[in-house]
């Protein structure tokens, strides 16, 4: 064997050790990316269910809501007829209770000047 040859097998076997030492990393950077394909399988079947649930969830509150949509709409037209059916009673009953109000108050009013006149005639009488 010559020194060439030496030399060659020499830099064959560095090659040897140098693909060797990154052969290690790459190795190891092979299960990180298979464990990370795991997880992210695991992560996908744990999701699945979860997105199914509140898929469910979301139904049932959009049902919710549109029982409320139809009781609201209930309360405002119970509340539109009464505030007609107040407003047909202010307009039967009240007018005329303020009539007989008025007509109270002019007997009234009547009355007391009646009275006055009545106490003036009196206290002329009495002074002369």
């Amino acid at each position: 064997m010559t020194g060439g040859d030496i030399a060659g097998l020499i830099a064959a076997g560095v090659f040897a050790i140098l693909v060797a030492l990154l052969a290690i990393p790459l190795v190891k950077l092979g299960k990180v990316l298979d464990q990370t394909t795991a997880s992210i399988r695991e992560a996908t079947e744990g999701i699945t269910p979860i997105l199914a649930e509140t898929t469910t969830t979301i139904r049932e509150a959009n049902k919710q809501l549109a029982r409320v949509d139809a009781i609201t709409g209930s309360v405002a037209e119970t509340t539109g007829n009464v505030s007609a059916l107040v407003a047909l009673f202010a307009a039967s009953v009240g007018g005329p209770l303020i009539k007989l109000a008025g007509f109270s108050a002019a007997v009234r009013a009547g009355i007391a000047g009646l009275r006055g006149a009545e106490r003036a005639a009196s206290a002329v009488k009495h002074t002369k």
